[in-house]
């Protein structure tokens, strides 16, 4: 059975255990485009079905691949397919949908689904790159009828891919001809499948153009979803005199930054009064660097959740709230005025008021320090205590660690923090992972990346002294493992020995000469990524012990402020954020013995 096939390629390929109803999707859809191909005499057309895009977990449900019938190049089509009856536009928008028969939610336009897709295979695969003309998209609603659909066709979407029923097939017929011949399209599909994938567009390269020159991020799905539901939200708000909240939470690359960038820059254009705002220094700095290039304006549109203390109720249209996971109880510090400070809310409540439509972008599963408590049931809580709609949404793929849900799950797994414990690990032919024995091994492990054009950083616990650089501007090795000696990034806002600023220590030339940590990694991404696990975590008689007195981070050395058990859970979500940083490939190594012999026994053994 073709599903079977399916679940089982799947499976090897790391998305998981298939679940009943892509079954039901696969027995329906399946044998109805087989019958469409062959009806439309195009036999020799090679299938690929759920072809996962590169570097992301999300799959298109089938490519055709042929030959050109006028150009006689190859000749690729995406289709989506969908088992919709009908499906009408959701509260009169043109890009959200709501689906006759389907649980309450907005689904987004299904051509503009196709779109994205295409797009996107345009910007990461090579053979693809240079040929406009060589990939188009289509939606096939193959049990839908022409009324079933009549108000999407009304819609002033701005879809380039057309959308076809079931009612009329042979309108299907003559657009697949157009664009594939009879002929056989193994060699296309083998040159698709085989094409070189472009390093991922990552989000800092182009965050200039995205919020100064009008280009868009490829928004895929539930991204899409999120983006839009923002914009009606933010629509909405201007013509009823009202707000609403937007939580999106995902995991780390799920493509949060990426729709708070786009809706920035989308914003922006429109008029509307709006503000980038994170807990994270370094990406705050980032931003201002890179988006904000050449333009003033533009970079003090980036600024920080405790700058709202005393802003005007509902001053902004929009707050884009990034990395809310980093959220602190209250704004005050030892700068606060004392006016100011004896009158100070939760930090929330601040950034609740301050915009019409306050947009939360998190990961509950990035709180590493003490005092941070963004969660979706905390802002959700805080929200309707105040009489606020919210809005959720779950971004359920993710565009880092290759695209590999299954680093992520085993991530997760290895620290505990979700599933029945620790599992092995066998690479992905878009995702490595490797443990070696010792610092000097794991950096020269990095350096041969390095020599390949790629990026690469190291990072650590927080287990080693920080000194400041020494008055010749020398910095000192603090990170000391045997005969191997690094310093810790920058903590300054000035270069320093050629080392970056603290700030730009991922993304600046030079960073790779020191030692990252997780204030100066999260949030960011390189291509390869070296974890070195410190004495604070290591495996004893078969679980993970958290040892407080090996740690050197400040915010952790009390236990009045901080219990042994927030300790813990902090300790583990530390290094699940270290060990996510990467696109390509993760190199482990601890300085504990029998951690390191434990990570050698699950990593491809």
């Amino acid at each position: 059975m073709i599903e079977e096939h399916l679940a089982r390629f799947l499976y090897h390929e790391g998305v998981g255990r298939v679940g009943e109803s892509e079954r039901r999707s696969w027995r329906a859809s399946v044998p109805t485009l087989a019958n469409d191909l062959r009806d439309a005499g195009l036999g020799g057309v090679q299938v690929l079905l759920e072809t996962r895009l590169p570097l992301t977990s999300k799959r298109a449900d089938v490519i055709l691949a042929g030959v050109h019938p006028r150009t006689g190049r190859h000749s690729y089509v995406v289709l989506e397919l969908k088992q919709w009856s009908g499906a009408r536009r959701w509260e009169a928008s043109d890009t959200l949908v709501d689906v006759i028969g389907a649980p309450y939610r907005p689904s987004l336009h299904p051509a503009l689904q196709v779109d994205g897709y295409v797009e996107y295979l345009r910007d990461f695969v090579r053979v693809l790159a240079d040929d406009d003309d060589s990939v188009r998209g289509a939606a096939y609603l193959h049990n839908a009828t022409e009324s079933g659909v009549a108000d999407l066709r009304r819609a002033e979407s701005g879809a380039r891919s057309p959308v076809f029923t079931g009612q009329r097939r042979s309108d299907l017929h003559d657009w697949l001809r157009s664009r594939l011949a009879p002929d056989s399209g193994v060699r296309a599909a083998d040159d698709l499948l085989s094409s070189r994938v472009a390093p991922s567009r990552q989000l800092l390269s182009v965050a200039a153009q995205e919020v100064q020159e009008r280009e868009h991020f490829v928004l895929l799905d539930e991204q899409r979803v999120a983006y839009e539901l923002v914009l009606a939200e933010v629509r909405r708000a201007r013509k009823s005199d009202n707000k609403a909240v937007v939580v999106i939470a995902g995991g780390p690359g799920s493509g949060k930054s990426v729709i708070a960038l786009s809706l920035l820059g989308e914003l922006a254009r429109e008029g509307r009064t709006v503000m980038h705002a994170t807990g994270s220094r370094s990406f705050t700095q980032t931003l201002r660097q890179v988006a904000g290039k050449g333009s003033t304006r533009t970079k003090n549109l980036f600024t920080y959740f405790n700058n709202f203390m005393t802003a005007e109720k509902n001053g902004l249209d929009v707050l884009i709230l990034d990395e809310a996971h980093r959220l602190r109880l209250t704004s005050v510090n030892r700068y606060t005025r004392k006016e100011i400070r004896e009158t100070a809310r939760p930090q929330v409540e601040e950034l609740l008021d301050a915009a019409r439509v306050p947009v939360f972008l998190l990961d509950q599963y990035q709180v590493v320090r003490p005092g941070e408590m963004g969660s979706v049931p905390e802002i959700e809580h805080h929200a309707r205590a105040r009489g606020l709609d919210v809005r959720h949404v779950d971004l359920n793929a993710q565009f880092r660690s290759g695209g590999s849900d299954a680093y992520l799950d085993w991530v997760l797994r290895l620290l505990e923090l979700r599933g029945d414990g620790p599992v092995e690990w066998h690479d992905e032919e878009r995702f490595a992972v490797e443990v070696v024995d010792s610092p000097e091994e794991l950096e020269r492990r990095l350096t041969t990346e390095l020599d390949k054009g790629l990026n690469a950083r190291i990072t650590a616990g927080y287990c080693w002294p920080w000194s400041d650089p020494r008055p010749d501007g020398t910095l000192v090795d603090d990170v000391v493992i045997g005969d191997w000696r690094r310093p810790w990034n920058l903590r300054g806002d000035r270069s320093v020995g050629g080392a970056p600023p603290s700030a730009l220590w991922a993304t600046g030339e030079g960073g790779f000469g020191q030692v990252g940590c997780v204030y100066t990694a999260q949030g960011f991404e390189y291509s390869w990524n070296g974890v070195i696990f410190g004495p604070d975590l290591v495996w004893r008689d078969g679980r993970w012990v958290s040892r407080r007195e090996y740690n050197k981070d400040p915010d952790f050395r009390s236990r009045k402020t901080v219990d042994d058990a927030t300790f813990d859970r902090l300790a583990r979500h530390v290094y699940k954020v270290l060990l996510t940083r990467g696109m390509v490939g993760t190199v482990l190594y601890s300085v504990d013995a029998e951690t390191r012999d434990y990570l050698r026994s699950l990593v491809n053994a």
